[in-house]
C-alpha cells in the first residue's frame, strides 16, 4: 500500500511562489508515476502536472506552463511541484496522486491508483 502525504501549502500573495512536497511511502518510489492535480471550491479536480517513473518525462496542464516545474528525488521518495508567479486563480487543493498502471503517468485522475489528503494553496490579490 502506498501512503502520499502532500506539505507546503498555505496563503501567499500574487506573484509569489510555493513549493508543494509530496512524500511517498509504501514499495518502491521509482515504481510510480506522480501527478498533480487541483480541485478549487465549486469546480472538478483538474490536472496540473505529472511526471514519469523514472523522472525523464513531464507533462504540463497549460495554464501552468511556464510557471510551474513537477520534479522527483529518489532518495527522499518525494515529488515536489514548484509553483511561481502565482495568481488568485490558482488557489485551490491540491493533491499529489501516483500510478504503478503508466509509467509516464497521466492527465486522467480516474488513472491514478494513490491520493494524498491534499494541501490548501491560498493566492491573494
Amino acid at each position: 500500500q502506498v501512503q502520499l502525504v502532500e506539505s507546503g501549502g498555505g496563503l501567499v500573495q500574487a506573484g509569489g511562489s510555493l513549493r508543494l512536497s509530496c512524500a511517498a511511502s509504501g514499495p518502491t518510489f521509482s515504481s510510480l508515476a506522480m501527478g498533480w492535480f487541483r480541485q478549487a471550491p465549486g469546480k472538478e479536480r483538474e490536472f496540473v502536472a505529472r511526471i514519469s517513473m523514472n523522472g525523464g518525462s513531464t507533462f504540463y496542464a497549460e495554464f501552468v506552463k511556464g510557471r510551474f516545474t513537477i520534479s522527483r528525488e529518489h532518495a527522499k521518495s518525494t515529488v515536489y511541484l514548484q509553483m511561481n508567479s502565482l495568481n488568485p486563480e490558482d488557489t485551490a487543493v491540491y493533491y499529489c496522486a501516483a500510478t504503478r498502471r503508466y509509467s509516464l503517468g497521466s492527465e486522467n485522475h480516474h488513472q491514478y491508483d494513490y491520493w494524498g489528503q491534499g494541501t490548501k494553496v491560498t493566492v491573494s490579490s
